[in-house]
């Protein structure tokens, strides 16, 4: 039995992706879907005994909402520290 030493050259080319999740078109969408009077869940907490909900009242900047979490208070949020309740 002979052996074929010739190997085709399968290999794909390196191409450069973009991985990063915080991207323009990825933050106005994210943006636009949360609206006042709803609940959202808070992904770094003000304080140990604070709860990890909060519902927003209202828009104070295009990336920033005031928003009421129980057993704190009322807080300004940047739309980093929260996401859409599941």
């Amino acid at each position: 039995m002979k052996l074929n030493s010739y190997i085709q050259d399968f290999g794909v080319r390196p191409q450069k992706q973009n991985l990063e999740w915080s991207n323009q078109s990825h933050l106005k969408s994210s943006q636009q879907e949360f609206q006042a009077d709803t609940w959202v869940h808070l992904l770094e907490l003000p304080s140990t005994f604070s709860f990890d909900e909060a519902l927003l009242l209202c828009q104070v900047s295009e990336d920033q909402w005031a928003a009421w979490i129980p057993n704190h208070g009322e807080v300004v949020l940047h739309t980093r520290q929260f996401c859409a309740r599941f």
